[in-house]
């Protein structure tokens, strides 16, 4: 049914005028209420109604204006007429109401960030591009709120300058190359020098790097310095490799070979001082008796000569025949065997169990009844 059907007066709320006395008619009942509640007249009634009112708007003024809690991860500030009063710590505080004084919370445990991606020129004029994120936190409220005017945006320019400042004094090797991770510290450490001579109030808590790479206009050529460097990096690692496997070896047989020569050398050396010392013992020997020595010295000559025969054949005297000695078959018929001496000629001995030395003294004897005879 519609407010203003014809015939229904009273119904439409925007029709008739006479709504205004309804209204004062409802405020006159609440205040006959309150004042039966209070029992006090209709002027004693009304000055408490207005008391009561304005306990009541003064309290909600108070407690909206002047009351405020502050949690574990931040820090309030209050100020007293825009001027800085103090810092507050976790917990429910009360001060003046507005506009005495005001309060600001902030989030101090909160770890901010920005993104921002550039184009800069390096230290030998190769453009990049560069996509950094920065990191940071509130260490100290007052100054963040007072000392700078827009801290967000002073940390982003002072990133921005930072990264160019060392981006720009480094080589495009480095920037791509093994020297890529210290860019962000050199980075991040720029920046907090900066935001601390600003007293920004900001604690850098870590700088990455993206990316970095070439812009997409010079991409393709980019790339092909890129492989040619890795391919650079590859043949250093094998030549490394191959100098590691190799050197070793050569090092362990140059000491091997130089073990040997001093093994060599010393071998010598004591063999040419053992030649010595037999020459000495001969030489007093041979002034002792000198015909006896120079005959032992033939004798022996001869053994060992003839030792390394397996025949041997005499010219007998006044004879013209030769006389063939088959002295190895002699020997095995007679079970003889071979042995060598210190000296390195040979001696035989037969079975029999006689000494090489009866035998050499009696081819001694019959050297000399030859000579003799001769």
């Amino acid at each position: 049914m519609a407010w203003n059907e014809p015939g229904k007066k009273g119904r439409d709320p925007w029709g008739d005028r006479g709504d205004a006395q309804d209204l004062d008619e409802v405020v006159r009942r609440i205040q006959q209420r309150l004042q039966g509640f209070f029992g006090g007249g209709n002027g004693d009634s009304n000055k408490l109604f207005g008391f009561l009112f304005g306990g009541i708007a003064v309290a909600a003024w108070v407690l909206f204006t002047g009351v405020y809690t502050v949690d574990a991860a931040e820090r309030g500030v209050e100020l007293r007429f825009g001027k800085y009063l103090q810092t507050t710590m976790p917990g429910l505080h009360i001060h003046l109401p507005w506009p005495m004084v005001t309060h600001q919370v902030e989030n101090v445990d909160s770890i901010r960030n920005f993104s921002h991606r550039t184009q800069m020129f390096t230290k030998d004029e190769n453009l990049v591009e560069i996509d950094m994120v920065v990191q940071y936190v509130i260490n100290d409220v007052e100054d963040y709120l007072f000392k700078i005017r827009d801290p967000a945006l002073t940390v982003q320019d002072v990133s921005e300058s930072a990264i160019r400042e060392v981006v720009g004094t480094s080589t495009l090797e480095a920037v791509l190359g093994a020297d890529r991770p210290k860019i962000p510290q050199q980075t991040m450490q720029i920046i907090q020098e900066t935001l601390d001579d600003y007293q920004a109030g900001v604690l850098i808590s870590s700088v990455n790097l993206q990316q970095v790479q070439f812009p997409s206009d010079v991409k393709g050529a980019t790339d092909d310095v890129v492989k040619a460097r890795e391919d650079k990096e590859r043949f250093e690692n094998e030549a490394k490799a191959y100098a590691n496997d190799v050197v070793p070896k050569a090092r362990g047989r140059a000491a091997r070979r130089i073990q040997e020569a001093e093994a060599y050398r010393e071998q010598v050396v004591a063999e040419a001082e053992g030649d010595a010392q037999r020459f000495l013992q001969i030489l007093t020997q041979y002034q002792a008796a000198p015909g006896v020595t120079r005959e032992r010295l033939y004798l022996e000559t001869m053994e060992q000569v003839l030792g390394r025969n397996a025949k041997v054949i005499l010219d007998t005297e006044g004879n013209g025949n030769l006389i063939y000695l088959p002295v190895d078959r002699l020997l095995e018929q007679s079970g003889a065997r071979r042995f060598t001496d210190d000296s390195g000629g040979n001696r035989f001995s037969t079975s029999s169990g006689k000494s090489s030395d009866n035998n050499n003294s009696r081819d001694d004897d019959d050297y000399r009844s030859r000579r003799n005879r001769q």
